[in-house]
């Protein structure tokens, strides 16, 4: 008896703190929450709406048209995958999540936390697999944010030394050809950064 008093407690606390983050966003970048704080619109006071306060500039991204570009180059050429991809803008904010027919969901939440790493990495996500897995600093920084990966298919786009986002691709598997797959998408779209 006491131990399902315990059990009871433990699913307890684990639904308030999933029901609390979701309540506040999913912690995604670019994910503010339910809109109105409760996802259920005010009634209307007769009073004239506050004004809105200035928005802030959008972060760099590449045109979406261009986003679309690649990920249809990689979903053709990759076909025989599964995937899921993601393009997200500098800031790792998704722009365009893309799942070709036959493909399973959970892949795209794979692609946007893939491209979101080599927009916080500032490089390809292969190259911190094994600074991942040797270098505690490198590990802490993963384990600490749970939008970050350090796994290959992660691709930042560049204009110049400015990253303006990234590629992710998840589910090219068995073999790991993730990286391999966004690459294709990076070569189609190259010359069309801006």
């Amino acid at each position: 008896m006491q131990q399902s008093h315990a059990t009871l407690a433990v699913m307890a606390a684990f639904l308030f703190s999933t029901a609390s983050a979701l309540a506040a966003g999913s912690g995604m970048p670019g994910d503010n929450g339910k809109p109105a704080g409760t996802g259920i619109p005010a009634v209307p006071t007769g009073q004239p709406a506050a004004p809105r306060p200035p928005q802030p500039k959008p972060a760099r991204a590449p045109a979406v048209e261009v986003a679309l570009t690649a990920v249809k180059a990689i979903a053709e050429a990759c076909k025989q995958y599964p995937l899921g991809i993601a393009v997200v803008n500098s800031v790792g904010e998704p722009i365009l999540v893309y799942i070709p027919d036959g493909s399973r969901t959970m892949h795209s939440y794979g692609a946007i936390r893939k491209a979101y790493s080599a927009v916080t990495f500032k490089a390809p996500t292969s190259e911190f697999i094994s600074k991942a897995q040797q270098d505690t600093a490198v590990a802490d920084k993963v384990k600490a944010d749970p939008n970050l990966v350090a796994f290959g298919g992660g691709i930042p786009l560049k204009v110049g030394d400015e990253i303006i986002g990234a590629i992710g691709v998840s589910g090219a598997e068995p073999g790991g050809h993730d990286e391999e797959c966004g690459l294709i998408g990076l070569e189609k779209i190259k010359g069309q950064l801006k």
